[in-house]
């Protein structure tokens, strides 16, 4: 193998060779062309991106994706991406390589990258230099199991003095009111507890990316204090193509000076409602290891909890 990767190729790979190829190594995980073309569609045209494919003699034997990351979106911090059919080895070292090869270019000082936390890649990296800079568990709810009754007085609590929740859909949707939309989303990423505080991104690259993403307003909930200021929200309307029926839960908060009252509860409950109307039968979200309460919030609601993904970092230019 070490003198057959003197001839590797690397060319430009298309969306739906990627995700063949992608899928077909990590199937638990599986990506779509439409799941690519959604993320393109929210990047800027000056944004760094490679999607390559490792050739030899004409067969794709592994795949390298850099990129701006989407999640940990520090200044000098790029994403690098490696896939092989046959696990750790020479030609994922050779990967490896020219993935961080390719993101010092770039002029990033730092490299990172998400895997399973019972995948190969994990141990090959670790092993490789890469460090461990946080973890999220993934879980699945199925909406059809859920027990609405069973949270009936603690969301009239949530709801009493004259809180609502409505959907954007009834507050004139993405258009009505942007800057106190993304002024909410802002403040709360900015609280969500992680390893390293998120850092938002700006405005005009918010409403870019949530257009892209062409979302439903019906599945965004939105807690109004009696007058009327927007104090909470959760996002359950973000399709995901490579699971039918099931929508992305992204984002829930509260502003701090209502927390501890279940509006966190309330809000993930009326957005369940809403999906169930419209056909949906599971969400799907990821939590910081370390955002305990909403965890709590998802265990009593019945998700079911699957292998954590863990994010990994490394300094570039400091060898494989």
């Amino acid at each position: 193998m070490a003198n057959d990767l003197a001839a590797l190729q690397f060319q430009p790979l298309s969306d739906e060779a990627y995700a063949a190829f992608r899928t077909a190594a990590h199937p638990d995980s599986p990506v779509t062309p439409d799941d690519l073309a959604r993320l393109a569609a929210g990047r800027e045209s000056s944004e760094h991106h490679t999607q390559e494919g490792a050739f030899l003699d004409g067969t794709l034997a592994g795949a390298v994706t850099t990129g701006r990351p989407r999640l940990d979106n520090h200044d000098g911090w790029l994403d690098v991406t490696v896939t092989t059919s046959s696990g750790q080895g020479p030609l994922a070292d050779a990967l490896l390589r020219h993935g961080l090869s390719t993101v010092a270019n770039a002029s990033a000082h730092t490299a990172v990258t998400r895997v399973q936390e019972d995948w190969w890649e994990r141990e090959f990296l670790l092993a490789s230099g890469w460090a461990e800079f946080d973890r999220m568990w993934l879980s699945t709810l199925d909406l059809r199991t859920l027990d609405f009754a069973a949270f009936a007085a603690e969301e009239a609590r949530a709801l009493s003095g004259g809180v609502t929740i409505r959907p954007l859909s009834d507050l004139g949707g993405w258009d009505a009111d942007p800057e106190r939309h993304y002024a909410l989303i802002h403040a709360l990423l900015s609280a969500v507890p992680s390893t390293r505080p998120i850092q938002v991104w700006p405005y005009d690259l918010w409403r870019t990316r949530m257009a892209a993403l062409n979302l439903d307003p019906r599945g965004f909930m939105v807690a109004l204090a009696p007058d009327g200021q927007w104090i909470g929200t959760t996002q359950l309307s973000q399709t995901i193509p490579a699971r039918p029926g099931t929508l992305h839960n992204g984002l829930t908060g509260v502003l701090a000076p209502w927390r501890g009252r279940g509006l966190g509860l309330a809000l993930k409950l009326a957005a369940a409602r809403a999906a169930l109307a419209r056909g949906f039968t599971h969400s799907r979200t990821g939590n910081h290891a370390v955002n305990r309460p909403m965890l709590a919030i998802n265990e009593r609601l019945g998700c079911v909890r699957e292998a954590a993904v863990v994010t990994l970092t490394r300094a570039v230019g400091s060898g494989v």
